[in-house]
């Protein structure tokens, strides 16, 4: 089975990598340079040793160079550079050797001399006064370098240094590259994870930030240094480009959202309209059709006398008025409903606004052989649109003397005023004696053109839309309002603002 092996990821582990490969690179190439250039840079550094010292010797035996002893110097030479020299006259007879034990031994002097047949050589380098050359002796397995030439005195002159500690030299200097090596590899490890980090995390935080913009959190922001580098710059473009685009985000959806409540509105105003021109239709229905059958009936003189043609007039006037004012409270119930109203609030009495209320509404009291107790003469001061608080008080107490009627020998209405100091609230009750509502119509009766008794509604001019107005303004306001069946009769109320201001 064929193994994928998946590439390295993570910065840290390439970078890892390319130490370990840099690192190793160098070292091959100090190897192979050790053991290629370094033998023959050693060669060509002893040949030129030799020249000198061969030109030295010369300067001696010419005279050029006084020194009280010449084998003396040469002993110092040959030990201090590991130098093998041998110096023969013109008769062909040896006048100084530095190794002494030369002497009683011919074969080492003829080996010296490179007449060994198990000597191998190859010149390296000749002139006219002397020549180089490497000699390779294949029993002892030991190389040498040996200049030969003629002084200018006539006498010949041999200088050998061996090859043999260089290339060990060598094999020491590899096997010191090798450990380096392993070395280098583990210092620079444990070097490249703490230089890693440093680079690695700040790039990981990037990342991070880069993948939480992608999902529309721009809350984190990078951290900026002190240090003037790349990093830091790339934070930095990080950041604006965040800012940028959380600014650019939030402008759309402002749009998106204002865009919306467009559309809402429209929605609102179709479902207005459609509302109004069903209300409308359904609710006229009834007085077109007696203004139409009483028309008919004036045109067709269906009543001869004066008193009966009176009636039919004053018949379509009622039928006209309840019209108008039907669709007057039709109109602003839906403006209540389907637009924010902007109420024209001011400081004013409520116990001032509810005595003038039922002052004005003193002959529908009368009619009906009842009376209003108030429980509360002091002075409440209350903030609010005093037109709109006069529809709900005018709607909650035409209802309560429409429906106002004498229980265990009592008839009244009643208007009380509760104050509630912690929550800067007044709670205004109106109460009349009476049957109680039904517990199905209890919501039911704040719907539109809701009647409890449709004929009774008729005849009284009620149009079912007065509780609806009450629950569209309190609605406007965020206050709360509401009905509650009582032992003897029914009670109504609603919450207004408390003011601290005086009129």
């Amino acid at each position: 089975m064929k193994t994928i092996t998946k590439p390295i990821k993570s910065v840290r582990g390439k970078l890892f990598i390319t130490l370990c490969v840099v690192v190793l690179s160098i070292i091959l190439f100090l190897i192979i340079v050790n053991s290629v250039v370094l033998e023959k840079y050693y060669q060509y550094t002893k040949s030129n040793q030799l020249k000198q010292l061969f030109e030295t010797i010369n300067l001696y035996y010419n005279g050029e160079i006084v020194i009280d002893d010449i084998e003396d110097e040469l002993d110092q030479t040959s030990i201090k550079n590991n130098f093998d020299i041998i110096i023969k006259n013109q008769q062909g007879n040896i006048t100084y050797m530095s190794n002494k034990n030369f002497l009683s031994n011919i074969k080492i002097v003829m080996e010296f001399w490179g007449a060994n047949k198990n000597q191998e050589y190859e010149i390296i380098e000749e002139t006219n006064r002397l020549q180089i050359r490497t000699i390779k002796d294949t029993e002892t397995k030991i190389n040498y370098i040996m200049l030969s030439g003629k002084l200018d005195n006539g006498y010949e002159t041999y200088v050998r240094i061996p090859l043999s500690f260089i290339q060990e030299s060598v094999r020491i200097s590899n096997r010191f590259l090798y450990t380096l090596a392993g070395i280098t590899i583990i210092i620079g490890g444990i070097a490249i994870i703490y230089i890693s980090k440093r680079f690695s995390n700040p790039i990981s935080e990037l990342n991070n930030i880069a993948k939480k913009m992608a999902n529309l959190d721009f809350s984190h922001k990078y951290i900026v240094t002190k240090e003037d580098d790349e990093i830091n710059e790339l934070g930095k473009s990080i950041n604006e480009m965040s800012n940028k685009l959380e600014k650019t985000i939030n402008q759309l959806r402002n749009t998106n959202i204002e865009l919306e409540k467009d559309i809402e509105k429209k929605s609102k105003i179709d479902e207005m309209r459609k509302s109004f021109i069903s209300d409308v239709s359904h609710e006229l229905k009834t007085p077109i059709a007696l203004i139409q059958g009483y028309s008919e009936g004036l045109l067709e003189n269906v009543n001869t006398d004066e008193e009966s043609r009176k009636f039919y007039a004053e018949v379509i006037l009622d039928e006209t008025n309840k019209m108008d004012k039907m669709v007057k409270q039709l109109l602003e119930l839906t403006k209540l409903e389907y637009e924010k109203r902007e109420f024209n609030d001011r400081v004013f009495n409520i116990v001032e606004l509810e005595k003038e209320i039922v002052r004005t509404s003193q002959v529908m009291i009368n009619d009906k052989n009842t009376k209003v107790l108030f429980e509360t003469d002091e002075k409440i001061n209350v903030f609010a649109d005093d037109m709109y608080i006069s529809q709900v008080i005018t709607n909650y107490l035409t209802n309560a003397i429409k429906h106002v009627k004498e229980v265990d020998g009592q008839n009244y209405i009643k208007v009380t005023n509760l104050i509630y100091e912690d929550r800067k609230k007044v709670r205004v009750n109106i109460f009349n004696t009476g049957e109680n509502i039904s517990k199905e119509n209890l919501n039911r009766i704040w719907n539109r053109f809701f009647k409890v008794d449709e004929a009774r509604n008729r005849n009284d001019g009620g149009s079912g839309i007065g509780l609806s107005i009450v629950r569209a303004i309190m609605n406007n306001y965020g206050n709360d309002y509401g009905v509650e069946n009582k032992e003897n009769g029914v009670e109504f109320y609603f919450e207004m603002n408390l003011s601290d201001k005086d009129v």
